[in-house]
């Protein structure tokens, strides 16, 4: 008995690093990607740009969280900033909504453990939960309650930091000013030092889920086998229950994701669940102490509801597409195979980038304090 849970054990962590390794190369590209998009916009212009709550303020949000940083928390201090200086609530929520699903190194990560359709379903998803965002604020605009929530007193003081771009009239004056280096490897290491916690956690729980839970347990949970028409609504009110109780957000979920599609979850169940990293409790926490805690069951409801019905929407549209993949019952024996393929060069090729961008950090440290792993899970003080 003892002997089997150590191989498990074993295996769990083996399945945990095969993840890490196949992805290693993208995270670095993408946080690379991010920090240098970070050093060239600034969180003021944002702010000053989403007073309105029209069309374009939500456009022009969605374009701004894709451009920002991938941390769920780190976006929702962001967010709760804009929200609270005179940003209107959809394009506030559009920006949180979109930072999270349209980054960079999380279409990288879907598509190297989940295949392009899953990328694609995600970058369009976000856009389509932004538009229903919209719709059902719209719909149900709580106006006292959105005032009580921009004066809601919060505990304690945050730890707000706003570097600002790099100095520059033009973009082409911006990329060619000397200080751009610096910025994008501090952006860089700020944002590894407030994901990395996530990540590993999510790796973890990927892997022990994936060894110690059997296949046949998750197709019972989600109706594998049954009709199309059961389960897809199904999977999709069960996918984003089943982020909210594990804790781990933003691209931290993807390996869990991978796990769940090839155990059986559905297309649009796997979507909504990887949607959902926004209402996973820790969040929901910093939402109340952000703005109260009828804001923040608003909130819940509301993403909820948005997260659900893209996931359907987008299972709807990729199957009548005929682009829904097979189900990868593979993963397992793929993340854990080692060889000098293209992922160990690129691997290494990436791994001198990041070690790279350090010693700029290290070399040229930020003046002013307040971010890392602790900043970004504790923007509420």
């Amino acid at each position: 008995m003892i002997v089997h849970l150590l191989h498990t054990a074993l295996q769990a962590l083996l399945l945990s690093a095969g993840m890490i390794w196949s992805v290693a190369w993208s995270l670095v590209l993408g946080f690379a990607i991010s920090g240098l998009v970070q050093s060239l916009v600034s969180q003021s212009r944002m702010q000053s740009a989403l007073g309105r709550d029209g069309f374009r303020e939500a456009a022009l949000a969605v374009l701004f969280g894709a451009a920002s940083s991938s941390c769920s928390y780190a976006s929702a201090a962001v967010s709760r900033t804009l929200f609270k200086r005179g940003a209107a609530l959809v394009p506030s929520l559009a920006f949180l909504l979109s930072s999270t699903n349209l980054v960079i190194e999380l279409g990288l990560i879907l598509y190297l453990l989940l295949g392009w359709q899953f990328a694609v379903a995600e970058w369009v998803g976000g856009v389509v939960m932004v538009v229903l965002m919209g719709l059902l604020v719209r719909l149900t605009y709580p106006a006292a309650l959105v005032e009580a929530a921009r004066q809601h007193e919060e505990p304690g003081g945050g730890h707000q930091h706003e570097s600002g771009p790099v100095a520059g009239e033009t973009l082409l004056a911006q990329l060619r000013n000397p200080e751009l280096p610096v910025r994008v490897a501090r952006t860089f290491v700020m944002d590894v030092s407030m994901l990395w916690k996530d990540l590993a956690i999510g790796f973890l729980i990927a892997g022990i889920l994936g060894a110690f839970v059997p296949s046949d347990w998750w197709s019972a949970l989600f109706l594998h086998g049954a009709s199309p028409w059961l389960q897809a609504p199904a999977n999709a009110l069960l996918g984003p229950l089943v982020a909210v109780i594990s804790f781990v957000c933003s691209i931290g979920n993807v390996p869990l994701a991978a796990i769940l599609w090839g155990s059986g979850i559905s297309f649009g169940g796997v979507l909504a669940f990887l949607y959902a990293d926004l209402i996973v409790l820790p969040l929901l926490d910093v939402y109340r102490r952000y703005y109260g805690w009828r804001m923040a069951a608003y909130i819940a409801v509301l993403f909820y509801a948005t997260m659900v019905l893209a996931g359907l929407l987008m299972d709807l549209a990729f199957s009548a597409a005929g682009l829904v993949p097979a189900h990868d019952t593979g993963l397992r024996a793929q993340v854990t195979h080692f060889g000098l393929d293209y992922t160990f060069w690129l691997n290494l090729v990436f791994g001198v980038v990041a070690l790279g961008l350090y010693h700029v950090n290290r070399t040229r440290p930020m003046e002013t304090h307040g971010h890392g792993d602790d900043a970004c899970r504790h923007h509420d003080g």
